[in-house]
């Protein structure tokens, strides 16, 4: 993950600019800063239901509060991602904590509830590399991360979702995040 919170140089006031997953560096920060470190943890997934729909599955801990809530697109190509690191070029943001029981949404379509901001293409592209995730509010600080590309997603089969870098049935995605918790 590159770094999520920079400065803008020659802005006089220091102003923070935030990405996606702003809030899941900063705290990522303070941890590491504090001599605890927040752990990734796979408690986010993708899939394609039944119908050939994306959709996400989001696994917090108990009734954890979490920010940094959202689905962030980079170029996979290297060298463009590294000329606008901040950038989210797809996906949406969704601002503010929430106490969050399990999710399971269609990909580009988080709850109206949740007051996402959308982002660029809302449709999975092969030119992007993508992170679905969000972070926990407070000690244990952790975040629940999924990175995948088009490519992964098109080789499930039906019933098999994307987590944790490889593909897996729902069952043990499920197992694999209480375990994780």
């Amino acid at each position: 993950m590159s770094a999520l919170v920079t400065r803008r140089a020659g802005d006089g006031g220091g102003r923070v600019r935030r990405s996606l997953l702003a809030v899941v560096g900063a705290v990522a920060g303070v941890a590491l800063l504090s001599g605890c470190g927040a752990e990734i943890l796979p408690l986010a997934a993708v899939h394609r239901d039944s119908d050939g729909h994306l959709k996400a599955l989001l696994r917090p801990c108990g009734d954890d509060r979490i920010y940094g809530l959202g689905l962030r697109a980079t170029p996979t190509d290297e060298e463009a991602a590294d000329a606008d690191p901040e950038r989210n070029f797809s996906g949406w943001e969704a601002h503010g904590q929430r106490t969050l029981t399990d999710a399971d949404f269609p990909l580009f379509s988080p709850p109206a509830a949740w007051r996402s901001r959308p982002v660029g293409a809302q449709e999975l592209t092969e030119e992007y590399t993508y992170t679905l995730g969000f972070g926990k509010d407070g000690e244990p600080y952790y975040s629940g991360l999924v990175k995948f590309r088009a490519a992964d997603i098109e080789r499930l089969r039906p019933g098999r979702v994307w987590a944790d870098d490889r593909a897996m049935t729902l069952g043990e995605f499920e197992e694999l995040a209480e375990d994780s918790c």
